[in-house]
């Protein structure tokens, strides 16, 4: 197991990521450039080297319900692919050009289906509608907010 200190210099040569002190000697790095509302990518990293890290929506990954994955036991490779993995989706854009409709799921299973309508970008569960958009990129963050991931190639329409 990485010591808190061996953990803290990995964290810190991402040069994109900022240290906040936090309670109980626990420190946080925030990705500040992040497109989304979430902008902690370690949270919680502790003197005794418990921390976890923000990889909501991300595939290959087990995490609780606040998606964040426990870096306890990570390796020097693991705890930097981690960090790159979540930097990246808190950076990533939706491409300019949208699909007609997209299918999304989040990790219970649960699936919703976006899809461009009149005007709007309507959110469906089943054949219910769940909720309105007035553009592409504010239910894209909402989706990603609640943890859901898009399928690629699962019914896009370009």
């Amino acid at each position: 197991m990485l010591t808190f200190e061996q953990k803290q210099a990995i964290i810190e040569s991402f040069p994109e990521l900022t240290r906040k002190d936090v309670s109980m000697k626990r420190v946080n790095y925030h990705y500040e450039d992040s497109l989304f509302d979430k902008t902690v990518v370690v949270q919680h990293l502790h003197p005794n080297g418990n921390g976890f890290v923000y990889v909501a929506g991300i595939p290959g990954y087990a995490t609780d319900d606040r998606g964040l994955v426990n870096i306890r036991e990570a390796t020097e490779e693991e705890l930097r692919a981690t960090i790159v993995d979540s930097i990246k989706a808190l950076a990533q854009e939706e491409a300019q050009e949208q699909p007609a409709e997209q299918h999304w799921v989040n990790a219970a299973g649960d699936k919703l289906v976006l899809m461009e309508e009149m005007d709007a970008w309507n959110l469906y569960h089943g054949l219910n509608l769940e909720d309105s958009f007035g553009d592409y990129a504010e239910a894209v963050t909402y989706l990603k907010e609640e943890r859901f991931t898009l399928v690629q190639g699962a019914g896009d329409a370009q």
